[in-house]
């Protein structure tokens, strides 16, 4: 079955128009009876298919009493729903819950991530990454330990059911993270999480030199029923790239990391002898 034309903003669009309904504890029906819908129009303004201008939007917002914030959020992605390619730029520091990454990693059928500093935050025990965090330049002090907990929590995307392949060079597994011990404690977790059928460790080591990944790292997500999506994090922003071409080119990336790249078996062992 072909994928379905759909984009990051449209689906956002349509998962934070699908939550305000349901926070009103209301049916659909009953929603769209307030602003004087058939419930036929509710559903195709949720699922993406027009029928629906600016000021119906303001007018179902306000009917269910959606905060603020989330409401100027959905009125700027409603012109944008079928735009493809969407550059986040979040001001001084990425948000404590990255929505749109964290929906998708939560639906994604595979993950293939390439990081070349750190260990991916899905993999990352707390300590690790309280160290990460208190380590950055814009991070308020105040919001460390709530960062934590939403970083640790991304591991709950690989209880769903995605496959998923990591990409580390050897550098992120000799760099001591938050001291020896937190660093031995991380390592020891990669090894458990290696174990897992539904996860692949694999480590680009350091004597192979020049290597298809020194352009940077990034989060190749592929799902059942929508057009894979690659994501690239910054300081302060993030970019989700969905046209095939530019997609295809990380493709590309992810083949040349797998001929580098020690196999599962021979990463595992490169871990056990950096643990001692």
């Amino acid at each position: 079955m072909p994928k379905r034309f759909s984009t990051a903003r449209g689906r956002e669009f349509g998962d934070g128009l699908r939550a305000a309904i349901a926070a009103t504890g209301m049916t659909s029906r009953a929603v769209a009876e307030i602003v004087d819908w058939q419930e036929a129009k509710l559903s195709d303004a949720v699922n993406g298919k027009g029928g629906v201008t600016e000021l119906d939007l303001a007018l179902l917002l306000g009917a269910c009493r959606t905060p603020s914030d989330e409401r100027e959020h959905l009125m700027k992605l409603f012109h944008a729903t079928n735009v493809k390619g969407w550059l986040q730029e979040h001001g001084a520091a990425e948000p404590i819950l990255p929505r749109t990454l964290l929906q998708h990693e939560s639906t994604a059928k595979t993950l293939i991530s390439w990081l070349p500093l750190l260990v991916h935050g899905t993999l990352q025990i707390p300590e690790y990454a309280r160290a990460v965090i208190r380590a950055s330049a814009n991070v308020p002090e105040d919001e460390v330990e709530e960062r934590v907990a939403a970083r640790v929590a991304r591991s709950e995307a690989l209880r769903s059911g995605v496959k998923a392949t990591f990409f580390f060079h050897e550098s992120v597994l000799r760099t001591p993270v938050g001291g020896e011990e937190v660093m031995r404690a991380q390592l020891e977790h990669l090894v458990r999480m290696s174990l897992r059928p539904s996860v692949v460790i694999r480590v680009v080591p350091t004597s192979v030199g020049a290597h298809a990944g020194h352009a940077g790292g990034f989060n190749l997500m592929r799902f059942h029923k929508i057009e894979p999506v690659v994501f690239v994090e910054s300081e302060n922003a993030s970019l989700i790239i969905e046209a095939a071409l530019p997609v295809k080119s990380y493709d590309a990336v992810v083949e040349s990391l797998g001929r580098t790249a020690l196999d599962e078996e021979q990463s595992r062992s490169l871990i056990k002898d950096i643990i001692g």
